[in-house]
């Protein structure tokens, strides 16, 4: 029997309920018994180990305890659970990145799309060169910073010593810093207001440099977030065309954290299409997978790669 059909089969079992078991459902020790099953969720901690998937949800059975909700979930059987010295994730490890790229794969594959039709940035916030120069040797080349002055004081030498390296303000703009942004960056994701597309047009034409730029989409219409109203979004973006000359290469999205991120993707990407925009930056650690089925082509993963932040 394959590992996918013992998967099949230990479900099947787990979920039939006998005479036998109606009568001991009382008994408060059994009720979240899986036999010999496992569950890993699909969230910020990622292991660096192929697993197989099982497209199931963990329903919100809990909401008195106020932070349990719907989740992707992998279901494995005990005995393809990996053992403990299986090259474990640590901060600085490069085992996170190549988890990351199989799950890439995996997820375009199942999208049936070409793995080159998504870009990975490594989100390097807070990291210091220890971390990030594993993670470049093991081949990546794409980096997303928070900070203009974070990134002012890590990245030059970097990019000096690999000239092909290309990184992205994926984190808020000030006006003020729209200068430095534009030598330092290839790409800004977050294109918002008015005074940003004034500053960086300003930029762009006295530097004669054409970084790549998104519009930052507040989905949920969030007032602690940076982003323009879905409302909003179209005569932003004719705004940033037609008033100050920008090229805008796509949206950027960041769903909120309590909510399901896939409307808010299929959001952004209606947004997209009927603005003529075939690139879509949304995506993190804990749904990059679900972002690709919905056309991301820039997906921001930070602690799957790096680890937790301390």
């Amino acid at each position: 029997m394959s590992s996918s059909e013992r998967a099949r089969s230990s479900i099947s079992g787990a979920t039939r309920i006998t005479t036998k078991q109606r009568q001991t459902r009382a008994d408060p020790e059994k009720l979240l018994e899986f036999r010999r099953l496992a569950v890993e969720t699909e969230g910020d901690i990622c292991i660096p180990y192929p697993s197989r998937r099982l497209e199931v949800m963990v329903e919100d059975r809990f909401q008195k305890l106020g932070k349990i909700r719907p989740t992707a979930v992998n279901l494995l059987c005990q005995d393809e659970m990996p053992t403990k010295d299986q090259h474990a994730v640590t901060a600085h490890s490069p085992h996170g990145l190549a988890f990351v790229e199989q799950e890439i794969a995996r997820a375009c594959a199942e999208a049936k799309r070409e793995r080159a039709s998504v870009t990975l940035i490594a989100v390097s916030k807070t990291f210091g060169e220890s971390a990030i120069a594993p993670v470049i040797e093991s081949g990546q080349r794409v980096f997303g910073e928070n900070r203009v002055q974070e990134a002012k004081a890590k990245w030059p030498a970097f990019i000096a010593a690999y000239p092909d390296l290309s990184l992205h303000l994926i984190g808020p703009l000030q006006s003020n810093k729209a200068k430095e942004a534009v030598t330092l960056f290839d790409a800004i994701h977050s294109v918002d207001r008015p005074s940003i597309c004034q500053a960086l047009a300003k930029e762009i034409k006295s530097q004669n440099k054409q970084p790549q730029l998104f519009v930052q989409i507040n989905t949920g219409e969030e007032p602690q977030k940076a982003g323009v109203a879905p409302a909003d979004a179209d005569g932003f973006i004719a705004s940033c065309r037609e008033k100050y000359g920008l090229s805008i290469l796509g949206l950027m999205c960041i769903p909120p954290v309590d909510e399901a991120p896939a409307p808010h993707f299929a959001l952004t990407a209606k947004i997209a299409a009927r603005n003529g925009l075939k690139n879509l930056s949304m995506g993190m650690s804990a749904d990059f997978a679900v972002a690709i089925r919905f056309g991301a082509t820039h997906i921001r993963v930070g602690s799957a790669i790096f680890g937790h932040r301390g």
